[in-house]
């Protein structure tokens, strides 16, 4: 499903409102930034070249695996869902991604049963091999949802207890997306 990428990006922005692209990133590149920032310890921004992560090196979302864009899209998918239900608002925008996209019949198809059966965490986190991986996928899961339920409090949560990251990265993940 080479689409996969493609559709990550496109939700992404979608969900935004604009941000990634307001800031000159797509929405692979907005992910992979809050990994960064949520892995690397903090480097004050007048220290480091425009355009770099807070480790010095440009976001590269090339780098992004296929496998790691769609651990990335399941656990949007799954962080929809986290309350119960996909809502008409989220389930519009997933559509709009799907078709900005050009996402294939098997693309589709693989992602109406996500829709309908979404990965657990435990799916999810059992496939992330690295923190840094698991950093990206935490932050693709924030971009997802506005955690204004106790289920999606408690989904993230749970994901990063999960995840195995710490109280300081999902606060820089916060701080990123407050930026």
């Amino acid at each position: 499903m080479a689409e996969v990428k493609r559709v990550l990006d496109a939700l992404v922005r979608s969900r935004r409102g604009g941000l990634a692209a307001s800031a000159a990133l797509g929405g692979l590149a907005l992910i992979a930034g809050l990994a960064v920032r949520a892995t690397q310890r903090e480097v004050p921004a007048g220290e480091r070249p425009a355009g770099t992560a807070a480790s010095g090196t440009p976001f590269d979302a090339a780098a992004l695996s296929e496998d790691d864009a769609t651990l990335c899209l399941r656990i949007m998918v799954a962080a929809s869902a986290a309350d119960g239900m996909i809502d008409a608002r989220e389930r519009e925008r997933l559509d709009a991604a799907v078709a900005e996209s050009g996402l294939d019949l098997a693309g589709r198809q693989w992602l109406a049963r996500e829709l309908e059966d979404p990965a657990t965490i435990d799916e999810i986190a059992d496939r992330v091999q690295n923190r840094e991986t698991g950093a990206r996928v935490y932050a693709a899961a924030r971009l997802a949802i506005d955690p204004d339920t106790m289920q999606e409090r408690t989904f993230l949560r749970m994901l990063a207890e999960a995840l195995d990251l710490d109280e300081a990265s999902v606060s820089r993940v916060e701080t990123g997306l407050a930026a």
